[in-house]
């Protein structure tokens, strides 16, 4: 992994930033500002220029990327959905609970954030996960 994709991993996006990133992890294809401001109707009242702006951050922190080569110009994403949620599910992990999966279930199982059903779910994905790196 070179500087750069760890300086891309290591920034955190804002609140409005991650429903940009989230238009654009939708998106199959490149999009243009015009729909994601269609996308973000109704959660954001911006004007034109305040996504641009928001864009343009997004593009310096290695996020996104812009497409110039026609008269319009098409956004993507330069990391993936999954690589960032495992990013940030690590740095969640680590700050919150010590890097303890064992803390973390049990402070949402006695918040009651998950319930005995949800503990039995995660049991048998752990059955999986077990079963598949024996065979493999």
């Amino acid at each position: 992994m070179n500087k750069k994709d760890t300086d891309k991993k290591s920034k955190r996006l804002g609140d409005a930033e991650l429903e940009i990133m989230m238009v654009l992890w939708g998106s199959s294809e490149p999009v243009t500002s015009t729909y994601i401001l269609g996308q973000l109707k109704g959660r954001r009242n911006w004007a034109l220029s305040t996504l641009m702006t928001t864009l343009s951050r997004l593009a310096e922190k290695g996020f996104v990327c812009c497409d110039r080569s026609t008269r319009t110009n098409y956004y993507s994403s330069l990391i993936s959905e999954e690589d960032y949620k495992a990013q940030e599910g690590r740095t969640f992990l680590e700050k919150l609970y010590g890097n303890s999966v064992q803390n973390l279930v049990a402070s949402l199982y006695q918040s009651k954030a998950i319930s005995g059903k949800d503990l039995d779910e995660l049991k048998q994905m752990i059955e999986r996960i077990e079963q598949s790196e024996q065979q493999g």
